[in-house]
């Protein structure tokens, strides 16, 4: 029996990914009850007793327990922003890349990816990666997010009493100082030299992602076209389980995206539109900002690194 713990087990990550493990076999849960969860001592021990540990705690506290594991035998899933770009650690995008898998099932050291990052890579770096798309564009993302992404304090906002909550509007934007904390990972992983714009706003729903990138297609490669977007990222993504591009005869019947069409999944569609006459297309990533955008990712690393797949 391999020995899983989950330190911040009781958040909204970590009761997720406890959900999804009962599901596992040879896999055996180990826990801290009631205060001992804030006791050094006790989580040191779990820490160090674990064949993998996942964290999902803030980035602070989640530097404080890497630095609490003192064996070279334990590997570390870790859910926060702390070790996303460090280059000691495996970025924990399966389908990056066709060798990105195999380098997750060695690893010692993998970093979750953010919700937004995960949906806007998966958009942005195969187009990159073979050229059609210049690495200094200027990209521009949007993006909206169910309220359970933002962790305990904006769940508890949205679902105060009418007369406690923030707002009561459908939507809000945020991240106006233009610095979302996913920039840097998705600048990195998208192989861009121009920093992206990231607009991320939250909406009054719990769960459930939307992320789109829309394009100029005079900036790309000579000839290009919304067909050809969509085969690149058609190939990239051909033999993946979680990442499916949307084949084009369904686009045309599609007149809008919901954001909570792929709740309680691990799967990402990406849908690519285009109106050659404007020059225009426009390419969106659906998902689950708890499942693929998180927990369903931490999870589908894990049976990487347990070599279940």
């Amino acid at each position: 029996m391999v020995k899983i713990f989950i330190d911040g087990e009781v958040g909204t990550t970590g009761l997720q990914i406890r959900d999804r493990l009962k599901n596992i076999e040879n896999v055996e849960m180990i826990h801290l009850k009631g205060d001992r969860r804030k006791d050094v001592s006790a989580r040191q021990e779990m820490l160090n007793n674990a064949d993998v540990v996942i964290l999902c705690l803030p980035e602070d506290a989640s530097k404080e327990a890497v630095g609490l594991i003192h064996n070279h035998r334990t590997k570390i899933i870790d859910a926060s922003i702390a070790y996303r770009v460090n280059p000691n650690w495996v970025y924990g995008f399966p389908e990056y890349n066709s060798g990105q898998s195999a380098i997750i099932k060695t690893a010692k050291r993998v970093s979750n990816p953010g919700c937004y990052a995960c949906a806007s890579i998966a958009i942005i770096n195969p187009l990159v990666s073979s050229g059609i798309l210049p690495d200094d564009y200027p990209v521009t993302i949007n993006a909206v997010s169910g309220y359970s992404g933002g962790g305990k304090s904006l769940i508890e906002s949205f679902e105060a009493k009418p007369h406690k909550r923030i707002s009561s509007a459908p939507f809000y934007l945020y991240g106006l100082d233009l610095n979302h904390k996913h920039i840097t990972e998705i600048k990195k992983y998208s192989k861009l030299q121009t920093t992206p714009i990231l607009v991320p706003s939250v909406g009054r729903f719990h769960s459930g992602m939307l992320v789109s990138v829309p394009l100029q297609l005079s900036f790309l490669k000579d000839g290009m076209n919304g067909r050809s977007i969509h085969e690149i990222l058609s190939d990239h993504y051909l033999s993946q389980q979680f990442v499916k591009v949307v084949e084009e005869r369904d686009i045309q019947e599609i007149d809008k995206l919901l954001p909570e069409d792929l709740n309680n999944t691990d799967l990402m569609k990406i849908y690519v539109f285009s109106n050659q006459k404007n020059g225009h297309a426009l390419i969106c990533a659906q998902l689950d900002n708890l499942g693929k955008g998180a927990s369903g990712q931490a999870v589908q690393n894990l049976k990487l690194m347990l070599n279940e797949f």
